[in-house]
């Protein structure tokens, strides 16, 4: 194969091979978010020095540097992690049929392509992306070297519609005992769960797959605890990161994580930091979950203060792309709170997984989501727990403020409604067609027609409605939707879910 590597990129190889990232222990190269801005609650702000409120966080600590290589045949090379991939988006396919079609590929003359697991595919994930309709929104895995394609909202897709199957099937199961396998939406960046068969229709879910190839012992922890000074840390030795053993032991916001990172002294160490997306969800235990082993989704090397837990990242999630969320991964279950369209009747479930990642409000009160968010109930904390980290290749780093940063609030159209994750819209899903790869696309007008409003008159939110249009009568659930928050009613399949 030498033969189709040009010299500039075999340099570039032998380069990288030889740097400490891809030192010979060191099989678990985690690449960095390439978040290269800074935030505070609600908007884009000049990187704070040490000391100040929001320092800390994922835009100031630059890890391993996102780097690939065309190989020119229908494959690229990720040159920080030794993984190969398929450049080509392909097809939607069913989950076997993503597991059967690994033996059949040859792209690149390659006889050994696999499915991803979840921590494979998730090293792909760039936090630069934000997600508006297709038209405006930037999607989070690099273009420049990977095809993508939206959902295609002419065949009754939403943009959101294009998620990519990994090989990590969930222990337990989401919803209403659905066997749920975990995969990554390059279009809004988060992992959940999806059903291998839509609970709707009982027909076979299909997403995308990419084959991958290469360094079969990515994504394998080796922890090993540090008892020699017992200072409760534990060390992956195959990512070279130092964890505390212990967890923050309270729930905190995102201000207040940056902060008690930052700010600890702890095991002869003061160069703490919190975790980034792809840091904290290198230690997820995909063998483990509350329903299967009484435990959080973590080694038990690890201590939780509760299995049920949530943990904050560092990373900022551009829902919008107003950047009022940041990242966490669900060690417990990823609950959404659900009615049934028959009864009425709201329940929490397990609706993503253990080892899910979504996104909370940076502040606020979390009160006021008595029934979650969005159409799946997606379970707003805003308080959550903390792991700090220490070592691997982060370095501090203050990057300048970018001048082309689409966060203005007046950018964010509204025609986007019941996307999962920002602030515009509170509300909570049903059981049965409001699930996961279903619904419909298209967006919404200028905000409500007087119909869908006066449908919720003296409605509460997440009560069924229904009022009449031209085309006939619309069913669906009162939602607050609009940057007036106004109850309206939303038509069953127009949810934005992930």
């Amino acid at each position: 194969m030498l033969n189709k590597i040009s010299l500039g990129g075999l340099i570039l190889t032998l380069f990288i091979i030889s740097s400490p990232a891809f030192a010979k222990d060191q099989t678990f190269t985690i690449v960095d978010t390439d978040q290269k801005a800074c935030f505070d609650n609600t908007n884009l702000m000049d990187c704070p020095d040490s000391g100040q409120s929001f320092f800390g966080q994922d835009g100031q600590y630059k890890g391993n540097q996102p780097a690939y290589r065309d190989n020119g045949d229908g494959t690229i090379t990720d040159l920080i992690t030794g993984l190969m991939w398929v450049k080509a988006r392909g097809s939607k396919v069913t989950w076997n049929s993503a597991l059967a079609g690994a033996k059949d590929c040859n792209i690149g003359e390659y006889s050994d392509w696999r499915t991803p697991t979840i921590k494979e595919l998730y090293s792909l994930i760039d936090f630069n992306g934000w997600l508006f309709d297709a038209k405006g929104a930037k999607p989070f895995i690099n273009t420049k070297f990977f095809d993508f394609k939206y959902g295609n909202t002419n065949a009754g897709e939403r943009d959101i519609d294009c998620q990519d199957w990994s090989s990590t099937k969930y222990v337990s199961k989401t919803m209403n005992s659905d066997p749920t396998v975990f995969g990554v939406n390059f279009a809004d960046g988060r992992i959940k769960g999806y059903a291998i068969i839509k609970p709707r229709n009982r027909q076979k879910n299909k997403l995308y797959i990419r084959y991958v190839r290469g360094n079969t012992k990515y994504g394998q922890n080796k922890f090993v605890e540090n008892i020699n000074n017992k200072d409760k840390t534990v060390t992956d030795q195959a990512t070279t990161l130092i964890w505390q053993k212990d967890d923050s032991g309270k729930t905190l916001n995102w201000e207040e994580s940056l902060s008690y990172c930052e700010d600890l002294t702890f095991a002869g160490r003061s160069n703490w930091r919190l975790p980034n997306a792809k840091e904290l969800q290198s230690i997820v235990d995909y063998s483990r979950s509350p329903a299967t082993t009484s435990s959080a989704a973590i080694n038990p090397i690890f201590n939780v203060t509760d299995k049920e837990s949530y943990y904050w990242t560092s990373t900022t999630h551009l829902d919008g792309p107003c950047p009022k969320n940041a990242v966490y991964i669900t060690f417990g279950r990823a609950k959404g709170y659900m009615k049934s369209p028959h009864s009425g009747q709201g329940k929490w479930l397990d609706v993503h997984g253990a080892g899910a990642q979504r996104s909370d409000p940076k502040s606020g009160d979390p009160s006021k989501f008595p029934n979650g968010h969005g159409p799946q109930g997606d379970d707003i904390r805003i308080y959550n727990y903390v792991r700090c980290v220490s070592g691997g290749k982060a370095i501090p780093d203050s990057p300048p403020t970018p001048t082309d940063f689409k966060a203005s609030k007046s950018k964010r159209p509204s025609n986007v409604m019941q996307r999962q994750g920002g602030m515009n819209e509170k509300g909570n899903g049903q059981m049965q067609g409001q699930r996961q790869g279903q619904g419909q696309g298209g967006g919404m007008r200028q905000g409500p027609p007087a119909e869908a409003l006066n449908a919720c008159t003296g409605k509460s939110q997440g009560d069924n409605c229904s009022f009449t249009t031209p085309r006939g009568t619309m069913n669906g659930n009162c939602l607050q939707v609009g940057q007036d928050n106004q109850m309206a009613c939303v038509p069953e399949g127009h949810g934005r879910r992930q």
